[in-house]
């Protein structure tokens, strides 16, 4: 990955990272960024920012809060569903962004005029993807960033998809393997894997087998059973992909 859109993905890791704060909070670190105007949008457990600058708008969405059992069943209902563009998409995810549709919708168009960018991590990547499929429909997406992302649709949905995605995974993020393949879910984007040493490298299939092996090894060593939810954390991601920039 180039400077250039690491460095822009290492901004996007920490919208999303910033989203998990309440408004009063976040929106200081927002402009620590660069970001000088913000909104929070809610509705029955579902949320989401829009940040914004000049030249530039960001909508993040916010990931899988285990106190909040909206999102705990959002993430458990997986039956497929007409994702309202092509193809189909996972029930609960598609239900969380409905929530928030007609909102985000409505703001967005008062800024319609600067780049666009998606961001979100775990449900809110999902939410993230699903709404930059609805947005191709009537405009332009300039690029998304999801971390930690689920499979979110069938093979007509993920193959419709135009908007430049990069999608980061870390080491053995449990959530990056479910919903399920054999249930007819597909990952879309460019994948971005950050190893166990926490390094981004364009692996083989064979080495990311070796790589998320060791990487449980250690773990286990370590007395961290749950390897899969650790390497889940946004803080995390936040973290290695700007060290990443570092050595860039």
């Amino acid at each position: 990955m180039k400077k250039e859109m690491l460095n822009l993905a290492s901004k996007m890791s920490k919208l999303a990272n910033f989203a998990y704060l309440d408004a009063k909070s976040a929106s200081p670190r927002f402009k620590e960024l660069g970001y000088t105007g913000s909104r929070f949008f809610e509705n029955d457990g579902a949320q989401c920012y829009a940040v914004w600058n000049k030249t530039h708008y960001v909508l993040c969405f916010l990931g899988t809060e285990p106190s909040e059992m909206g999102d705990v069943l959002a993430d458990l209902n997986a039956i497929p569903r007409g994702a309202m563009t092509h193809g189909l998409v996972h029930s609960g995810f598609r239900g969380e962004l409905d929530k928030l549709w007609e909102q985000v919708v409505d703001h967005r168009e008062k800024h319609k005029n600067k780049v666009f960018y998606i961001t979100g991590h775990s449900l809110g990547a999902a939410m993230a993807t699903i709404a930059t499929s609805r947005f191709e429909e009537f405009c332009n997406v300039d690029s998304l960033f999801t971390f930690g992302s689920p499979r979110v649709g069938t093979r007509r949905f993920i193959d419709a998809l135009v908007t430049p995605h990069y999608r980061f995974v870390n080491n053995n993020d449990i959530v990056t393997s479910v919903p399920f393949a054999w249930m007819g879910y597909r990952h879309h984007g460019n994948l971005t894997y950050i190893n166990y040493y926490g390094n981004i490298r364009n692996l083989t299939p064979w080495q990311r087998i070796k790589d998320k092996f060791r990487g449980r090894m250690r773990a286990l060593k370590k007395g961290q059973p749950f390897d899969g939810a650790f390497d889940h954390s946004m803080t995390l991601y936040v973290k290695k992909i700007e060290n990443n920039t570092e050595e860039v």
